[in-house]
């Protein structure tokens, strides 16, 4: 059984967590895009308005847990909140896919990369990421209208659940395409992913005149991208392998989703790894705060500061 109080508190962590960190990388590469962006900066831009997207939609799946995963809202919202869900999971995928190419490309071919360096092919490179994973996951619709048009012929009642409980007829059509997104939209980035960064740690640690802040920063961004694919993404791809295999969706397959949104909590650290700006940015953010604590501290101790001398101690006289 799907325990819906768990599903919903890790929405809400990711939710918690995610908005403000996405929103500062927001602000930070929209900046940055402005003054002489690389294309590093346009595909992690890209990477953040995937996360900022699914975030927006996140609070209709929180509804949906705080009911008793029950979908009381109207359908064509289901099928938009889905669509935005599922698409925004594999567009993230494709875009670190992007991020670690473009690594590779800088570091093994140094000059034929910064000949052709152009945030142009990035940008081009971004708007194809996001029409292969809109394009595959347009099978939402296809699947809620087949749907309504089998319950319309029945003259069955609304369903109370948001893509769920399919039919023998849309379960192979939904299955089928669930394998394609486990090969292609998986493994294929994750194998990219792989080469890219084992090459990049190889080729840092063979050149001895690069510093070791590069070298760490390169292993942390090369394990964090891992960490994302490997407990992010994983879990839930491998639902549709074995979905596929045994003609159903797994029900643990809830929970491999909640992984999935936690990808909106780890993307800022590949953010920081890849990126001086952002990690200017978030020193300074972080180092603000702390001077506006200390400040609100300072500010408390002198009122009850003044408070204390308003009342002065007895003096031991009646």
């Amino acid at each position: 059984m799907v325990n819906q109080w768990v599903i919903l508190s890790v929405y809400v962590f990711s939710f918690l967590i995610g908005l403000p960190a996405n929103l500062l990388a927001m602000c930070t590469f929209f900046k940055k895009l402005g003054d002489k962006p690389s294309p590093n900066d346009v595909l992690l831009f890209n990477l953040t308005v995937s996360d900022l997207l699914f975030l927006i939609f996140l609070p209709f799946k929180m509804y949906e847990a705080a009911v008793g995963m029950k979908w009381y809202l109207p359908q064509t919202l289901c099928s938009i909140s889905s669509y935005v869900f599922f698409t925004t999971i594999y567009t993230s995928s494709l875009l670190l896919m992007a991020i670690g190419v473009n690594r590779y490309l800088g570091l093994a071919f140094p000059f034929k990369y910064r000949q052709r360096r152009r945030p142009m092919y990035a940008t081009a490179g971004s708007v194809l990421i996001w029409l292969i994973s809109a394009s595959h996951c347009s099978i939402v619709f296809i699947t809620v209208h087949m749907q309504e048009t089998n319950g319309t012929a029945n003259g069955t009642a609304p369903k109370t659940v948001c893509y769920e409980d399919f039919t023998e007829k849309q379960k192979r059509i939904l299955l089928s395409v669930r394998l394609e997104f486990f090969v292609v939209l998986y493994m294929v980035p994750l194998l990219v992913c792989v080469f890219c960064y084992i090459n990049c740690i190889y080729i840092l640690y063979t050149r001895p005149h690069i510093t070791k802040e590069k070298k760490q920063r390169a292993i942390g961004m090369a394990l964090c991208t891992l960490s994302i694919f490997l407990l992010c993404f994983l879990p839930y791809n491998t639902s549709h392998l074995v979905g596929y295999s045994s003609n159903k969706s797994p029900e643990w397959r809830y929970y491999t989703l909640l992984l999935s949104t936690l990808n909106t909590c780890l993307d800022p650290i590949v953010f920081y790894f890849s990126s001086s700006t952002f990690r200017d940015t978030t020193r300074m953010s972080f180092l603000k705060v702390m001077r506006f604590r200390q400040w609100k501290a300072k500010d408390t101790t002198a009122e009850m500061s003044h408070v204390t001398n308003c009342y002065p101690k007895n003096s031991g006289t009646s």
